[in-house]
C-alpha cells in the first residue's frame, strides 16, 4: 500500500501578474491530520481548490493516491470530502435534502443512499433535526451540515478549509472533536486555518504558509525548535511571527 495521499510538486497558481500560490511542495501521508497555517489571503483555499481540481494550476502537478489528480479525476475525488470555506448548502432545502443532494452525487442510490444520508446527519448531530430547513439553522448547525454533505461517501481524505470561521466556541469544540474522531476511524485530514491554537490542538504535522509559500513544516515543535532550542514555554503563535515577520493583527485580517 503506499503511504502517500497527497503529493504537490511545485504547484504554482498565478491571476495575470499576481502570484497566489508560489511553487509549492509537500507530501501528506495516510493518517495525518495535516494542519495548513497562515495568514487569510496566504494562498490556502487557492492550494485546496487546485488539490481538489476545483481550479486548474499555472503549473506543477498533484498527485492524489499515487495516481496524478489531473488525468485521473473523476477517480480520485471519489475518495475526497471537501468542506469548504464557503458554505456550500442550500438553504431552502431540508438537512435531509441538502445531504441527500450532496451523497447522490457519488452515484450512491436506494435504500443505502437513505443510511448515508441518516449516518452522515447522525455523526454531526443533527439527526433530530433532519426535516428542518437549512436557513433557519444557527452558524455553526450550518457548519456541521457542511460537514455532513461531505462525508456521506466515506472519503479517505477529508479536506477542511477554515472550518470555524465566524462560529460560537461550542460548535468549535464539536467540529474540533469529530475531526479527530474521523482520523482515528482511518481518514487522513488536511485541516486549513489562521487559528493557531486549533491547528497545535489536533495537527499531527503543520506547514506555515504565507504569501503563497510554504515557509516552514515540521510537528509544533520541531516548528518551534526553529526559532528557540531554550525555551520551553514558546507558543505556536511567536514561532508564526517570528517566522512570517506578521503581526497579530494581520493574520486575522
Amino acid at each position: 500500500m503506499n503511504d502517500t495521499v497527497l503529493k504537490v510538486n511545485e504547484l504554482t497558481k498565478k491571476y495575470g501578474s499576481k502570484t497566489v500560490v508560489d511553487d509549492l511542495s509537500l507530501e501528506i501521508k495516510r493518517g495525518e491530520i495535516f494542519g495548513l497555517l497562515g495568514p487569510n489571503g496566504a494562498g490556502k483555499s487557492t492550494t485546496m481548490n487546485m488539490i481538489c481540481s476545483l481550479i486548474q494550476p499555472t503549473a506543477g502537478s498533484v498527485e492524489l493516491f499515487g495516481k496524478d489528480a489531473a488525468a485521473n479525476r473523476k477517480e480520485v475525488t471519489k475518495k475526497i470530502g471537501y468542506i469548504p470555506q464557503d458554505l456550500a448548502i442550500h438553504g431552502n432545502l431540508k438537512a435531509w435534502e441538502n445531504a441527500e443532494l450532496f451523497i447522490s452525487l457519488y452515484g450512491i442510490k436506494g435504500a443505502e443512499l437513505k443510511k448515508r444520508i441518516d449516518s452522515s446527519l447522525e455523526y454531526v448531530g443533527l439527526l433530530d433535526r433532519r426535516q428542518e430547513y437549512a436557513k433557519n439553522f444557527s452558524g455553526g448547525m450550518k457548519r456541521r451540515l457542511n460537514i455532513a454533505c461531505a462525508i456521506g461517501h466515506d472519503p479517505e481524505l477529508l479536506i477542511f478549509d477554515e472550518p470555524t470561521v465566524g462560529i460560537d466556541p461550542q460548535s468549535r469544540n464539536f467540529i474540533l472533536e469529530k475531526i479527530k474522531e474521523s482520523n482515528e476511524k482511518g481518514a487522513t485530514v488536511i485541516y486549513t486555518s489562521h487559528y493557531m491554537e486549533e491547528i497545535e490542538a489536533i495537527c499531527t504535522r503543520i506547514a506555515i504558509m504565507d504569501n503563497g509559500k510554504i515557509i516552514a513544516i515540521g510537528t509544533s515543535e520541531e516548528l518551534k525548535k526553529l526559532v528557540s532550542h531554550d525555551r520551553d514555554d514558546i507558543s505556536l503563535e511567536e514561532v508564526f511571527l517570528t517566522l512570517t515577520g506578521k503581526t497579530l493583527r494581520d493574520i486575522t485580517e
